[in-house]
């Protein structure tokens, strides 16, 4: 199981400089890959109607293909992934082709982490529809690898038309397409379409139960669970040493290939600081 960071979105502030070392100091760590969470906009609490979420207007979100594209030119080895980027919120082929080009800037260290998405405001205000989101990512799906391999192509989906077209330039390779969440049609859709696996839940029962969906699912399409990955996430926050190792051995059992520890919410303090953080997980679930 590999181990990597998740990207303190909302306390790593603005300032170049501090990202650039904040990502060179994940590498030089030794985790392998760095998480990325993906809002455009958060909603004002004293709009119309009021609003109560998991975030607002005054949480930060870094726009992860810009920000990435940023740490590969910084780095030599961190993969990068979205997790997750709200895909039917956005516009499939500009996806492709901001996703191709992020592949190429990186040689490769790029997995496009998916996701629907629960903030209808999102919607609304990118112009999409938000009612028929999973649906239309399947499709998205479909059509992306065709534009990242085929030279031109003629595509007449449900949602999507393109007549004797394609992007240029196009990844060196498939752009590795992992899907988030649990509920039961997500699950189908990454166990027939998805190359890995985003739990956004803790290392339990119902965790266990989703991977036997998926393998059932992939079994089900004809297709190998080998090779098949998990990414799971931890939490500095609230832990210890001890619960850190134990956590990410509960990981392992169910079968994570991958775990990126969240050093944000922990109290103040700077990109040392959340350098520290990682030092001592790492520390820890590798002793």
């Amino acid at each position: 199981m590999e181990f990597g960071a998740v990207f303190p979105h909302n306390e790593i502030g603005t300032d170049p400089g501090a990202i650039k070392a904040y990502a060179q100091g994940v590498e030089a760590l030794g985790a392998t890959h760095l998480l990325i969470y993906d809002h455009v906009l958060g909603a004002d609490p004293n709009r119309a109607g009021g609003w109560k979420g998991a975030y607002d207007k005054d949480v930060a979100f870094h726009e992860p293909f810009t920000t990435f594209a940023f740490v590969a030119a910084v780095t030599e080895k961190l993969e990068m992934i979205t997790t997750v980027l709200i895909l039917p919120q956005r516009q499939t082929v500009l996806v492709a082709k901001q996703a191709a080009q992020v592949a190429l800037l990186s040689n490769n260290r790029f997995r496009l982490g998916i996701g629907t998405g629960w903030n209808e405001i999102e919607y609304e205000a990118l112009n999409e529809t938000f009612t028929n989101r999973g649906k239309r990512q399947a499709e998205q799906v479909e059509l992306m690898r065709r534009l990242w391999r085929e030279d031109t192509l003629t595509y007449r989906g449900d949602y999507h038309t393109i007549s004797g077209a394609s992007i240029n330039p196009r990844p060196s390779r498939p752009i590795p397409i992992w899907f988030g969440g649990s509920a039961p049609k997500l699950l189908e859709r990454c166990g027939q379409l998805g190359d890995g696996w985003i739990p956004l839940m803790g290392a339990n029962d119902a965790a266990r139960q989703c991977v036997d969906t998926l393998r059932r699912s992939r079994e089900a399409a004809g297709l190998s669970f080998e090779g098949f990955g998990i990414q799971a996430q931890a939490q500095y926050s609230g832990g210890n040493p001890d619960r850190w190792a134990s956590h990410a051995a509960k990981w392992r059992d169910i079968g994570a290939t991958h775990l990126a520890i969240a050093t944000h919410n922990a109290g103040p303090t700077d990109v040392d600081g959340h350098l520290a953080r990682i030092q001592e997980y790492l520390s820890a679930v590798n002793a």
